[in-house]
């Protein structure tokens, strides 16, 4: 009856020390993501199942072509997938269906070469200077994204966390990784 009693209590500390790590890591590290809707086509579909990585924006500013999830400014219960095009500080300018940055390193502008996209699909002809701390985010699906262009900047403290898996489908099993623009 001891040896039963003993390998009880220790079945029910390894579980105890399972269920708490996985609290903390879902709650602190990484919190798993599930994608709905078309708006980030053809890089991620509705129905994808992704993990966001919820640290690294603790030690690091976000990057331009980081693909983020976050809170909607006009509605915190609702959760969004974009990617980063503009950093703080910068303008951005969208005409002819080509997006410009203007910061402190190109003052005369450069266009994006977005290569993750079809080209020609970009529209709206808009320019936001963004301030401290926002971000000028949108869907790689450009003709039916909700995005910055309809909202406006993204405040960071909306930001959960940048996308670093694709987990599902099995066959589009994948990390996540940053375009080059140049």
């Amino acid at each position: 009856m001891r040896n039963f009693l003993g390998s009880l209590i220790e079945t029910f500390e390894v579980a105890f020390i399972a269920v708490v790590s996985v609290m903390v890591i879902r709650t602190f590290l990484v919190q798993p993501f599930l994608v709905s809707g078309d708006s980030m086509e053809p890089n991620f579909s509705d129905g994808n199942y992704l993990m966001v990585d919820e640290l690294s924006y603790r030690f690091k500013n976000p990057e331009r072509g980081e693909v983020i999830v976050f809170k909607y400014p006009e509605n915190p219960s609702l959760y969004y997938i974009k990617r980063i095009v503009g950093l703080e500080g910068e303008k951005i300018s969208i005409k002819e269906g080509k997006v410009s940055i203007f910061n402190k390193e190109h003052p005369e502008g450069f266009v994006l070469e977005e290569d993750y996209i079809p080209s020609g699909i970009t529209s709206g002809n808009i320019e936001v200077v963004l301030g401290d701390n926002q971000y000028f985010v949108m869907g790689d699906n450009r003709r039916y994204s909700f995005d910055s262009r309809s909202w406006g900047p993204l405040d960071e403290k909306n930001i959960l966390g940048v996308v670093r898996l694709n987990l599902w489908p099995f066959e589009k099993v994948r990390a996540v990784n940053i375009p080059k623009y140049w």
